[in-house]
């Protein structure tokens, strides 16, 4: 079955006296493309949780985001006393105003404001990797649900193609009739008497060139090969694409031997089916 790298997953939880929120976003990428941001008092934590999304997400690019919203009394931030005082004596002699604006003016000054780091609790960040496979789980239902319609689209436009093939093989004997006609009409014109048996001999060489039973044959292949892979236990998006482009080269070459245009036309069809399938694989994990 296969899976979309495209994604959304998230999990939020309350501790005591924060609330902890995971996010996880994917879009399609050739590799994994990780992008982790947590706060500054977790970063020690980052491999850790790098790891952690890198065994579960094997491709795709990757956005990690981890939220830390105080909601009890306790913060890690302190007014700088001496520091805000110190910048309030200075303000005022410059200017001798209002106390509380040189007191907004001075709150706003570097090092007006420390934070103290606080040790990560092992318990806490047990709570956080919860979550973390929590969002996990939720982006990749939603990569597996995503998959599905990719594979209903795949399906459908490999039939179409298949179906547009049957027709091809319709119109060969139409087209095979109107090549040796316009041969003939064309020695015609030459005014020539022409060795009928000779030309006959040439026609099937020329029309041989033409044939198009093997590129019919390969291409039949190439779409069931699309079709199984499509089953397989594992998604394999590179896979798929390598099959499209073998798709395709039989195609091309049906059209380049074609020489006929309503068979040419549908050439086309096909050709457009198969850049909707490409287009979607890339987006295959």
């Amino acid at each position: 079955m296969i899976q979309s790298m495209t994604g959304y997953g998230k999990s939020v939880f309350q501790l005591p006296n924060k609330k902890i929120t995971v996010e996880i976003k994917s879009l399609n990428s050739k590799n994994l493309d990780l992008n982790v941001r947590v706060p500054s008092a977790y970063r020690e934590k980052e491999l850790d949780l790098r790891k952690k999304i890198a065994a579960s997400l094997t491709r795709g690019k990757v956005d990690f985001n981890l939220y830390v919203e105080l909601t009890g009394e306790a913060t890690s931030t302190q007014v700088n006393e001496s520091v805000v005082l110190q910048y309030m004596k200075q303000l005022a002699r410059i200017n001798d105003g209002d106390p509380i604006e040189l007191m907004k003016m001075a709150i706003k000054m570097p090092d007006a404001l420390t934070t103290e780091r606080d040790e990560i609790d092992e318990s806490e960040f047990n709570s956080i990797l919860s979550a973390v496979e929590e969002a996990l789980d939720s982006i990749n239902t939603y990569r597996t649900d995503e998959g599905k319609s990719l594979e209903n689209d795949f399906l459908m436009r490999g039939e179409n193609i298949a179906s547009l093939l049957d027709r091809v093989m319709e119109l060969d004997q139409e087209r095979i009739a109107n090549v040796k006609e316009r041969l003939r009409r064309a020695i015609g014109e030459l005014k020539e008497t022409v060795d009928e048996n000779r030309f006959e001999q040439e026609l099937i060489y020329y029309l041989e060139k033409y044939d198009i039973t093997e590129e019919q044959v390969r291409l039949k292949t190439h779409l069931d090969y699309f079709s199984e892979a499509l089953q397989s236990k594992t998604s394999n998006g590179k896979k798929l694409g390598f099959i499209s482009q073998e798709i395709g080269r039989e195609i091309n070459t049906i059209g380049s031997k074609a020489n006929y245009a309503p068979m040419q036309q549908l050439v086309v069809q096909m050709k457009d089916e198969l850049e909707k399938i490409k287009e979607q694989a890339l987006n295959v994990l």
